[in-house]
C-alpha cells in the first residue's frame, strides 16, 4: 500500500500549499485563475503532446482499453442520464459526467501502478483512451455549448476540436507517435520543461479553491456531487470489475489492473476544465475532493479482495 499512500501524500502536500498560498492572497485576487488558464492553454497542453509523441499507440488494442472504455462510459451515461432527467444543463452534466468516470491515471495512477501493480506502464491505456478520446469529446461540448459558441457557423462547430488547446496537444502527440517521428531535442527539451508546470499548477489552483469554500456534498450542487462521488468511487470499478471477469474473462493480475485503475479518484485537472469554461465549478471541486478522500479505502479493500 506505500504506492496509494505515496501518492496521495503528495497530493495533500501540494493542495495544502495551495491553500495556504490562497488563505494569505500571496498570488493576489485571480492567482488561481491565472494558474488554471496557464495549465489549460499552456502547460497541460504541452504535457499531453510530449507524453503521447513517445508511446506506445500499440497498448489501445487491448482488452483492458476496451474494459476501461465501457466502464467509462456506462459510469458517464449514468449521471448524463440523471442530468437530463433533472435538468442540470448541458455544460453542468457534462462537468458532472467527467467527474463520474474520468480517473487521476497521472499523478496518482503512475505512482499506484508501480507500487501496487508492480508496472507502471499499466496505467497507460487509461491514460490515452481518456487524453485521446474523453477529453477532447468533452471539451468540444463545452466549446459549443459555451458563450458564443451557439448560432455559430457550421464549418466553426466542426473545428471546434482544432481550436482548443488540449485537444491539440493531445492529437498532436498521437499523430507525431502514429507516424514514428523523433521530435528533435532542441524542440522536445523545453516542452517538457513547461509540461512539468502542469499537475502543479492545477493542484495549487485546487488548493487556493478550497480557502473559504463551504463543506462539500451541501448547496444546490449537493444532488450532482454526491451522484458523480457514488458513480466514481462505486459504479465505475464495480462495472470494470463485472465487465473484466464477467465478459472479457479476466482474472488474477490483470482483473486487479483494470479494477485498480477505474477506481483512481477524480483527476485535479477536470476543476481546470470547470474553471477554463466557468461552468460546474463548485461540482467538479467538491466530486474530486471526496472521490480522492474515499478512493484511499475503496483502493485498499480492491488490492486485498483481489490482490
Amino acid at each position: 500500500m506505500r504506492g496509494v499512500l505515496t501518492g496521495f501524500a503528495v497530493i495533500a502536500v501540494v493542495i495544502g500549499v495551495g491553500y495556504a498560498i490562497g488563505r494569505r492572497g500571496s498570488l493576489g485576487e485571480r492567482g488561481g485563475e491565472v494558474l488554471t488558464r496557464l495549465a489549460f492553454h499552456v502547460a497541460t497542453p504541452a504535457l499531453l503532446f510530449t507524453t503521447l509523441a513517445r508511446a506506445d499507440l500499440a497498448v489501445v488494442f487491448s482488452s483492458r482499453l476496451l474494459v476501461t472504455a465501457l466502464s467509462t462510459a456506462a459510469a458517464a451515461g449514468v449521471f448524463v442520464a440523471v442530468g437530463v432527467v433533472r435538468h442540470w444543463g448541458v455544460g453542468r452534466t457534462t462537468i458532472g459526467a467527467l467527474c463520474s468516470s474520468y480517473v487521476n491515471s497521472g499523478n496518482l495512477g503512475i505512482p499506484i501502478a508501480a507500487y501496487v501493480l508492480g508496472d507502471a506502464s499499466l496505467v497507460a491505456p487509461v491514460l490515452l483512451f481518456q487524453q485521446i478520446v474523453v477529453t477532447p469529446v468533452a471539451l468540444t461540448v463545452l466549446d459549443l455549448t459555451g458563450a458564443g459558441e451557439k448560432g455559430g457557423p457550421l464549418w466553426r462547430q466542426v473545428l471546434t476540436p482544432l481550436r482548443n488547446p488540449i485537444a491539440v496537444g493531445a492529437l498532436s502527440g498521437v499523430l507525431v507517435s502514429a507516424a514514428g517521428w523523433r521530435v528533435p531535442g532542441p524542440v522536445m527539451e523545453p516542452l517538457t520543461l513547461i509540461a512539468g508546470m502542469s499537475v502543479p499548477a492545477v493542484l495549487l489552483a485546487f488548493g487556493i479553491a478550497l480557502h473559504g469554500s463551504a463543506a462539500p456534498g451541501r448547496g444546490r450542487d449537493r444532488h450532482p456531487v454526491l451522484l458523480s462521488v457514488a458513480l466514481k468511487s462505486v459504479g465505475q470499478p464495480l462495472a470494470a470489475w463485472a465487465l473484466a471477469a464477467g465478459v472479457f474473462g479476466l482474472h488474477g493480475a490483470p482483473l486487479l489492473d483494470v479494477v485498480v485503475t477505474s477506481a483512481l479518484p477524480a483527476a485535479q485537472n477536470l476543476f481546470t476544465y470547470a474553471g477554463r469554461y466557468q461552468v460546474g465549478e463548485t461540482l467538479a471541486r467538491e466530486s474530486i475532493l471526496l472521490s480522492t478522500l474515499l478512493s484511499v479505502p475503496v483502493l485498499v479493500t480492491i488490492a486485498a479482495l483481489l490482490g
